[in-house]
C-alpha cells in the first residue's frame, strides 16, 4: 500500500513522464533522459501493483518526506545505497543552507517596532515558516506558522509559503483578501494532505496592527498587566480552496509586545508527557513583558528547558516577539 496520497503521486509521475517525453522528442540520443522514463514507467507500475511505497529490501513502508522529496525512491532509508544516502545528506545540506538563507534579518527595528524571533529546527530542515517584510516607513508584515509535516517536503513548503505571501504583498490588498489568495494558491498547488497553520498581521507605524489566524497557536498580545490570546478566524491554509480569513483589528500602545508561537513551544512535553502549554506561557511571559523583545524569547525558552527536563523535543520550535517602541 502505498505510503503517500496516491493521486496525487499519479499525476506527478504523470506530468514527469509527459516532460520527458517532450524532451526525448528533442534529444532522443540522452541516455540519462530515457532511464529516467525507465524509472517512473516502473514507478507507475508499481502503482498500479499495489507496491508503490514498500522498500524492495525489507517491504516496510518508505518513509513519506523521502517519497515527497522524490517520489521514485524504492528503498527506506536504511536502505538506500552509499551512493543514494551521499546525494542525499548533499540535498538536506544544501535545504538547510538555502532555509537559513530565507530567514529574516534577526534583531530588527523598523518603522516603531522591534522584531526578535527564535527559530530551531528539529533537523536539518525545518515546517515552521517566518518572515517579516518592511513597508517603507509605514510599518512591516509579517508571517508566522507551521506545515503539517517534518522534513523535506515540509520545508519545501515553506519556502513556497514565503513565495506566494511576497508576491501578493506589493499588491496592497486587504489583509483578509491576502490570506484568502494566499489560500487558494496554497491549496491549488500542493497536495490535498497538505495544510498550513500560520499568523499573519501588517504593523502599522501608529500601532495599529491588523493580524489573522489561520487555524493557528493564540498569538498573545501583552498589555500593561494583561495577556490577550487572539484567537483563530479561520481554518488553515490548504484545506478549502474557498475559505475566509476575517481580520482582528488592534493598537498597541508603546511597550506592547505580540509573542508568537509554533505548537513545537506549546506542546513540548516533558518526561510525564505533559504539555507546556499556552497558558504557563502567558503567566511567563507576563512576568518579562517590560524586559525587551530578545530578553523576553531567553526567559521562555529558559522557562520551557525547565519545563520538559531534558526529554526529547519532538517538533520544530520557532517564537517571535514584535515590540512596539515608545
Amino acid at each position: 500500500m502505498a505510503t503517500v496520497a496516491e493521486p496525487a503521486i499519479r499525476t506527478q509521475l504523470l506530468d514527469r513522464r509527459q516532460r520527458l517525453e517532450v524532451a526525448l522528442g528533442t534529444h532522443p540520443e540522452t541516455g540519462s533522459l530515457q532511464g529516467l522514463l525507465r524509472e517512473v514507467d516502473a514507478a507507475l507500475d508499481r502503482l498500479e501493483a499495489g507496491s508503490y511505497g514498500i522498500c524492495e529490501t525489507c517491504h516496510d513502508p518508505i518513509e513519506p518526506e523521502l517519497l515527497r522529496a522524490d517520489p521514485l525512491f524504492r528503498y527506506c532509508l536504511p536502505h538506500l545505497s552509499p551512493e543514494e544516502q551521499r546525494s542525499l545528506e548533499k540535498d538536506l545540506d544544501l535545504a538547510a543552507h538555502i532555509q537559513r538563507d530565507l530567514l529574516p534579518k534577526q534583531n530588527l527595528q523598523h518603522a516603531g517596532w522591534e522584531i526578535c524571533y527564535q527559530y530551531d529546527a528539529l533537523g536539518p530542515v525545518s515546517g515552521d515558516h517566518i518572515d517579516v517584510i518592511p513597508q517603507g516607513d509605514d510599518g512591516l508584515f509579517f508571517v508566522l506558522g507551521d506545515v503539517a509535516g517534518k522534513g523535506i517536503a515540509a520545508s519545501m513548503l515553506t519556502a513556497h509559503l514565503r513565495a506566494i505571501f511576497r508576491t501578493l504583498i506589493p499588491g496592497n490588498l486587504p489583509l483578509d483578501h491576502q490570506v484568502e489568495r494566499a489560500n487558494r494558491v496554497f491549496c491549488e498547488s500542493t497536495m490535498s494532505e497538505h495544510f498550513a497553520t500560520l499568523v499573519c498581521g501588517k504593523a502599522s507605524s501608529n500601532g495599529d496592527v491588523e493580524i489573522c489566524n489561520a487555524g493557528h497557536c493564540p498569538p498573545l498580545w501583552l498589555r500593561g498587566a494583561e495577556s490577550d490570546m487572539i484567537e483563530a478566524t479561520g481554518l488553515p491554509l490548504g484545506m478549502f480552496c474557498s475559505a475566509k480569513y476575517p481580520a482582528r483589528k488592534l493598537r498597541l500602545a508603546p511597550g506592547d509586545t505580540l509573542l508568537l508561537y509554533t505548537d513545537g513551544f506549546s506542546e513540548a512535553t516533558n518526561h510525564s508527557d505533559v504539555e507546556y502549554g499556552a497558558t504557563r506561557l502567558s503567566r511567563v511571559a507576563l512576568r518579562h513583558r517590560e524586559s525587551g523583545p530578545r530578553p523576553l524569547l531567553h526567559a521562555c525558552l529558559e522557562d520551557l528547558a525547565a519545563h520538559v527536563a531534558g526529554a526529547p523535543r519532538q517538533d520544530d520550535l520557532t517564537m517571535m516577539a514584535i515590540r512596539r517602541l515608545a
